[in-house]
């Protein structure tokens, strides 16, 4: 493997990334806008500037440093301002992880990737690619922990009056959308394209975003904080729906209360018929709700869905009701309606006419309802990229671009985005999803294109890169990138909390 004396270098950088034109412009075909840049200024993306003739990465490249057996971290400064002289060599290379963010692209397809790093971990010489990737084949699912009726499934999500996703399926105790793609970016007006390239940006950088659903709600959402409904911040995620807050709490109840209806958009759930009352030999009550019977105990479409109580357009909890049995049911029945998650609780007995009158709510009721509040999760927005690996990343792996497909596929070769594990979609081609709040901060960038830039690194077995092709040529051994490295990079400690990227165990498949 050969060794680059000066691989940061910015005459190294400039020679792979860069074309001198006349008037020392320079003509950057790190992406396809191939900007022409003068002298002392940058290309349209901010990320690359014509520096004395020489083109240069605006951002430094990020390497990931590994915390000690003790977990004192490696290198406890970093960077131009930790300390005079540091030229990078007091990082170990075994405990250290280039990653691609700041390290640049490899427009136009062919060229090798800027970083092929060579590493021994475990006793087996590994490589690392580091590549950042252009992405106009990208987005992002967005999860919003809420009972809370955004929008009906298939509405378009709008950001400044532009379509930027839809509406998808809602899944357990979270409303979900799917935003950007190809056909937002790509396939309508230019402004379309724009604002959701920005609006996919901000979002992945860890920003809050005011999202406009048509029909429905307007919802702010920001990675890893409260999603903001209407103007209201949301709490709590539901324990469960109905029918499992029912079965989850009822013995708590039994002789506390008559009878419990726990309102949900999807399956309300009324203790006395269900299977857990039953179990427990609970009186019938004779409360009928409104909705449709699925089992005993189990109501769907009690409601229209909204920002009611629990996910329901219900403001008012005793209109479930439908009917009171007074064959069955009698004077000073106990009867609680509570949401899913809590937050709305209402206390009723019957009076002598059978109608829910409502009272204070008794302690060791009250401790219940509280009880459900505690099992809630906090609500959150999770906001995870999702992005197929195509050309430029690909053959700046190898020459044979399908090879590294099938090593992906089946676990040879393992797939990082700024360090951070990420999902494999199977089938076809190499489409991942990664989680951003895992991701160092400032991994994502945007081309004019318009398009996302992000990183990503694969590391395999030196000996299956050489079988897939790779460009052998360029691989240089992680000391002389550290030797290198000097004040330019970005040096941080790879969060505790997630796997090493070159740890045999977590990753390569022999």
């Amino acid at each position: 493997m050969s060794a680059v004396a000066d691989p940061f270098s910015a005459d190294a950088r400039s020679a792979k990334f860069g074309a001198v034109e006349d008037d020392g412009i320079i003509r950057c075909d790190a992406c396809p806008v191939l900007c022409r840049i003068r002298p002392g200024r940058a290309g349209a993306c901010a990320r690359y500037a014509n520096e004395d003739g020489r083109l240069v990465r605006v951002d430094p490249v990020l390497i990931l440093t590994k915390a000690v057996e003790d977990g004192t971290p490696l290198v406890p400064f970093a960077g131009p301002q930790a300390a005079d002289g540091w030229n990078g060599r007091l990082i170990d290379p075994e405990r250290a992880f280039v990653t691609g963010v700041g390290a640049g692209t490899t427009y136009p397809d062919y060229k090798p990737a800027p970083f092929i790093v060579a590493s021994e971990q475990a006793g087996v010489d590994t490589v690392t690619v580091v590549t950042e990737g252009i992405f106009s084949y990208c987005g992002v699912k967005v999860k919003i922990d809420t009972d809370r009726h955004l929008g009906p499934e298939t509405a378009t999500v709008r950001v400044d009056g532009e379509a930027v996703g839809h509406v998808t399926t809602a899944e357990y105790g979270s409303q979900m959308l799917s935003l950007g793609g190809v056909r937002h970016l790509t396939g309508g007006s230019k402004k379309e394209g724009n604002v959701t390239c920005e609006t996919l940006m901000r979002l992945s950088s860890g920003e809050a975003v005011t999202l406009s659903i048509d029909g429905g709600h307007a919802v702010t959402v920001q990675a890893g904080a409260a999603p903001i409904v209407d103007g209201r911040t949301e709490e709590r995620m539901r324990v469960g729906c109905g029918s499992a807050t029912v079965g989850i709490f009822a013995k708590q109840w039994l002789g506390h209360v008559d009878e419990v209806i726990v309102l949900d958009d999807h399956i309300t759930g009324v203790l006395s018929e269900h299977q857990a009352g039953r179990v427990l030999a609970m009186r019938p009550a004779g409360i009928r709700v409104r909705g449709r019977k699925s089992t005993p105990g189990r109501y769907f479409q009690v409601a229209n869905p909204g920002i009611g109580w629990g996910g329901t357009d219900i403001t008012d909890p005793l209109s479930v009701i439908s009917r009171i049995d007074p064959a069955v049911a009698w004077p000073g029945l106990r009867l609680l309606i509570t949401s899913t998650t809590g937050e709305d609780a209402l206390y009723c007995v019957l009076d002598e006419t059978l109608t829910p009158v409502p009272a204070p709510m008794p302690e060791a009721v009250g401790r219940v309802v509280e009880r459900i509040g505690e099992n809630c999760e906090p609500s959150l927005s999770s906001v995870l990229f999702v992005a197929g690996a195509g050309g430029s990343l690909r053959a700046g792996v190898t020459e044979n671009p399908v090879l590294l497909t099938r090593s992906v596929a089946k676990g040879e070769t393992r797939v990082t985005m700024g360090g951070a594990p990420v999902t494999l979609w199977p089938g076809g081609g190499i489409t991942v999803m990664v989680d951003v709040a895992k991701m160092p901060k400032g991994s994502f960038g945007t081309v004019p294109t318009p398009a996302l830039v992000a990183p990503m690194e694969f590391t395999l077995p030196a000996a299956f890169y050489e079988r897939l092709g790779g460009h052998m040529g360029e691989v240089v051994r992680i000391g002389d990138l550290l030797a290198a490295v000097g004040p330019e990079a970005r040096v941080e400690a790879m969060a505790g909390d997630l796997p090493w990227p070159l740890n045999p165990e977590t990753g390569v498949r022999q």
